[in-house]
Parts: structure tokens; C-alpha cells; sequence
């Protein structure tokens, strides 16, 4: 059998791939304060950041002793979210609980 060969004046299509950088990662940090609740600040890391009860309580005593905690590590847009949802919870229930964004 004999290959047909591409006929003169035609290019082989060459296909490049752009490489698309991942996104950058934002820490989510939960600030200590003296009114929120130990209780509320596991409810949070709970419910928003799905912790593992144990996982919620050693996060939740490190920011009672340091003053700061990380809550975990997202792309910016998921963890502007997650600090939102924080902040609008707690201002619901009267508490100042503060969080804020690092770039990881």
C-alpha cells in the first residue's frame, strides 16, 4: 500500500497548548477576640471550613492562645467566600469574630 502525501501548498496544523499557571492559594486566618464564643468559633470552623470536631478545637485553642489561626488554604475567590460567610454568621449572633486573607 502506498501513503498519500499531503499535497503541495498545505501545512501540517500545529496545535499549541498554552500552560495556564494554578491559581494563587490564600490562607484564611480567624483573629481572637474577647466576645465570641469558644463554642461559635468551632461551630465555624465546623460548618464553613468542615473540620473534624478535634481538628475545629486544636484550631479553635490556637487562636485562644496566639490570638490567630489558620482555618486552611484556598484559591482567592473560595476563601473570600469563606471569610464572608464568617463575618455574616456572626454578625447575626452579635458576635465581632474577624477574619482576614494571606496570600499562602
Amino acid at each position: 500500500m502506498s501513503k498519500q502525501l499531503p499535497s503541495q501548498g498545505t501545512k501540517p496544523v500545529v496545535r499549541t497548548r498554552e500552560k495556564t499557571a494554578p491559581p494563587p492559594f490564600y490562607r484564611v486566618l480567624m483573629h481572637n477576640d474577647d466576645y465570641t464564643t469558644m463554642e461559635f468559633v468551632v461551630a465555624m470552623l465546623e460548618g464553613i471550613f468542615h473540620k473534624t470536631p478535634p481538628e475545629a478545637n486544636r484550631i479553635m485553642l490556637n487562636i485562644h492562645v496566639k490570638g490567630i489561626g489558620e482555618c486552611g488554604t484556598y484559591p482567592f475567590e473560595i476563601a473570600e467566600t469563606k471569610v464572608t460567610q464568617v463575618h455574616a454568621r456572626a454578625s447575626q449572633e452579635g458576635f465581632p469574630l474577624k477574619c482576614s486573607l494571606e496570600k499562602a
